[in-house]
């Protein structure tokens, strides 16, 4: 991984929180209490995308009953693409 830096300016107040941060032994360092600010907001991002995805598969319609026949095509869907994943990563051989 390729890690490159970036300068950000902050109000001494959110400095000393961040430096305090620091200090209490909850992050090594300053950087990684920011690379821990962003993964926690792309998780937030991520589970609001899932939510907003589930509400609009909920209102899409009228509910249907799954069948036998349903589920067999819906397992057959994520064999075939695991293969493809897997032959992709090389580990099909």
């Amino acid at each position: 991984m390729q890690v490159k830096s970036i300068n950000i300016s902050l109000p001494d107040a959110m400095r000393s929180y961040v430096e305090e941060q620091v200090a209490q032994g909850s992050y090594s360092t300053v950087s990684e209490y920011f690379r821990e600010l962003i993964r926690l907001d792309q998780k937030r991002k991520a589970q609001e995308r899932l939510e907003t995805m589930l509400l609009e598969g909920l209102e899409s319609g009228e509910a249907t009953e799954i069948t036998a026949t349903d589920w067999e095509d819906i397992r057959q869907a994520v064999r075939s693409r695991l293969a493809r994943r897997s032959q992709a990563n090389g580990q099909g051989r």
